[in-house]
């Protein structure tokens, strides 16, 4: 398998489709946004002029995109023009439901097909370092994953269609909660007088240890890779941890499940975006909890 269409080539999909063409894969991209597609040129990606085009001779399509609705409306468009096992693999982070439609689409046509959300955010993108929840068949998964280990580092499959988008949405509320938790432990620190680093030392290696401190501290000039570095540009924006957010509450909701704290979380970020945070990282909701104005 060597062809691959790609769909959606924003932050997270281009640098995905650059590493597949760095693979020595075939790579058919396209984007509706011209820049977006002007920038993956110049990576080695061949630009379609429409989905279709994208599609047209490919042995596997991948879309990345924002919402369920999107996948649902391309993958439905372009349904007539399935060929007969191809493989389709939809990277974006949208709710259950959508996925489960996406996969009796794939199924209508007799295509192979798995819902392979990322954790990593621009930085594991652009590195190939990207973890894949995959939720497929035994068959799509085994075809997929050679492909998808050209993109990311960690392959895990998750189960059945649409548990991949389980696995997601479950680690997103575990990941926003523990980032307010760590944001608010290292405000109190500030205000009592205990400095960054002798909170680090000691949480680090204690039961405060989590990835949002030792991976993605909020605080700056202890985690070198972390956004507090460069002024909590993302990373990983706010406005996509709440959607992330929203869509463990919604499915929480019809599902009756209490989740109180992944609540609360989702009252936060909403906050934060609504101050404006929304396009900076969203360990930058500590300078929120410290009382500052977002820009």
């Amino acid at each position: 398998m060597r062809r691959i269409g790609f769909i959606g080539l924003g932050a997270m999909g281009g640098p995905m489709a650059a590493n597949l063409a760095r693979a020595g894969y075939e790579v058919h991209g396209f984007d509706l946004s011209r820049p977006l597609c002007d920038r993956a040129a110049e990576k080695g990606i061949i630009i379609s002029g429409t989905a279709a085009e994208a599609l047209a001779g490919s042995e596997a399509l991948i879309t990345m995109l924002p919402a369920g609705e999107q996948v649902i409306s391309v993958w439905g468009e372009l349904s007539t023009d399935f060929a007969k096992d191809i493989l389709l693999i939809d990277c974006s982070t949208i709710d259950i439901e959508s996925a489960r439609v996406v996969h009796q689409i794939a199924k209508a046509s007799e295509a192979l097909s798995v819902d392979a959300p990322v954790s990593g955010g621009v930085a594991g993108a652009e590195a190939g370092a990207l973890t894949f929840m995959c939720g497929a068949e035994e068959l799509a998964f085994r075809a997929a994953k050679p492909i998808l280990e050209a993109m990311g580092k960690r392959i895990i499959h998750c189960g059945g269609p649409g548990l991949g988008q389980a696995a997601k949405i479950c680690n997103n509320v575990m990941l926003g909660v523990t980032m307010i938790a760590t944001a608010e432990a290292f405000v109190l620190a500030e205000k009592i007088g205990l400095s960054h680093q002798a909170l680090f030392d000691v949480a680090s290696v204690s039961s405060g240890q989590s990835w949002s401190l030792t991976s993605y501290c909020p605080a700056p000039g202890l985690v070198s890779s972390s956004p507090a570095n460069n002024d909590y540009k993302p990373g990983f924006l706010a406005a996509l941890m709440l959607k992330d957010l929203k869509l463990a509450q919604d499915t929480a909701s019809r599902l009756g499940v209490a989740i109180p704290l992944g609540a609360l979380a989702t009252q936060i970020y909403a906050l934060y975006n609504a101050q404006g945070g929304g396009g900076m990282d969203f360990s930058g909701v500590i300078n929120m909890i410290r009382g500052e104005r977002q820009s």
